[in-house]
């Protein structure tokens, strides 16, 4: 099979190549998945730059998301079956035309589903959904403030919010406000022009946000925390602003950005702190992320989640596709197609 090797940490012209690679084996409860496409993540940048401390060493296929159909499972495997259209977590492994992963990870999904979504629903609103709803459940006008709102996740985090009839602040890049405003964030914020902390205050005074959901770090951790009411939560399930830290001295100032925490803080508040990590909970809590995926799906289904696709690329591409998502101009989730999803479409016709 085809692979995308990512082969050194640093610049997409020459992080990855695309070599040849044995197809993987299921164990007992595993399935092999042909893959039509595989998804990025902000997740996929911190590897290729060597800042994803989970990232298996060099050469590495990497990929968290894929989109296909089973074509092998193990002897031990129950909710799935060969020959099914499904949407998946990787535990690495999606940047590749077969992928192997826990059938716990699996979601049986139509034949109409368009890849960006199947790909989106794995991993952005299953992070998503984790957040909101099994880590801090949304309340009709609660104040909520969703950090790169324009994302996949935060696009996620945003339809939630409006469901439970909460009041949305959303930050993004100028380009993307009239976006956030479709997607029914009342507040938007532009974080290139304004400060989000002094423009939150503008609206609310001193009530103080209820939720937070920061996939960001360093300061805007830190500005954030300050912005809680008493009950409030911060979500962190990222720390995208360690991509723009060049050497040790801006790593270590990122790291001091986020501020020192002691328990007693938390308690004399009532503010609450909590990190999410999806990968670990597909690791060590199959049955918490098999449920959560399906409950995904079923929201998908009654029309609550309207996945958005931002930019498909071809397999070639994926220098291209990581420049994109890099660039912070990205809407929604960003597809790479696999080489055989046109040789198979076409033996379809």
């Amino acid at each position: 099979m085809k692979a995308i090797f990512l082969v050194k940490n640093g610049a997409t012209d020459q992080a990855f190549e695309i070599r040849e690679a044995d197809r993987p084996v299921p164990n007992a409860e595993q399935v092999l998945i042909e893959v039509e496409a595989f998804g990025l993540n902000f997740a996929d940048v911190m590897a290729r730059k060597g800042l994803y401390r989970d990232c298996p060493p060099l050469p590495a296929i990497v990929g968290y998301d894929v989109v296909g159909r089973i074509v092998e499972k193990g002897k031990d495997v129950q909710n799935v079956d060969v020959g099914q259209r499904v949407s998946a977590l990787t535990r690495f492994g999606g940047y590749a035309e077969f992928a192997v992963t826990q059938a716990s990870a699996v979601a049986p999904i139509s034949e109409s589903m368009d890849i960006g979504s199947a790909l989106a629903l794995a991993t952005q609103y299953c992070t998503a959904y984790y957040c909101a709803e099994e880590m801090s459940r949304l309340h009709p006008n609660d104040k909520v403030l969703v950090h790169a709102a324009a994302g996949g996740v935060g696009t996620a985090l945003v339809q939630i919010a409006k469901y439970r009839g909460c009041e949305i602040f959303g930050t993004a890049s100028t380009a993307k406000m009239d976006y956030l405003k479709k997607q029914g964030v009342h507040h938007p914020i532009d974080y290139r022009t304004s400060d989000f902390a002094q423009e939150i205050k503008n609206i609310i005074g001193d009530t103080g946000l209820d939720v937070i959901f920061d996939p960001i770090g360093g300061k805007y951790f830190k500005k954030g925390f300050k912005l809680l009411g008493s009950g409030g939560r911060i979500i962190s399930f990222g720390a995208s602003e360690m991509t723009n830290a060049k050497n040790i001295f801006q790593k270590l100032k990122f790291a001091k950005d986020f501020g020192i925490f002691h328990p007693v803080q938390f308690v004399m508040t009532s503010k609450s702190l909590l990190g999410v990590n999806m990968l670990r909970i597909a690791d060590d809590r199959p049955l918490v992320f098999n449920r959560v995926f399906n409950e995904v799906i079923r929201w998908y289904e009654e029309g609550i989640f309207q996945p958005v696709t931002g930019k498909i690329f071809q397999f070639d591409e994926i220098a291209k596709a990581h420049q994109y998502m890099e660039s912070r101009q990205s809407i929604g989730k960003i597809v790479v197609k696999c080489p055989h999803t046109r040789r198979n479409l076409a033996r379809k016709a």
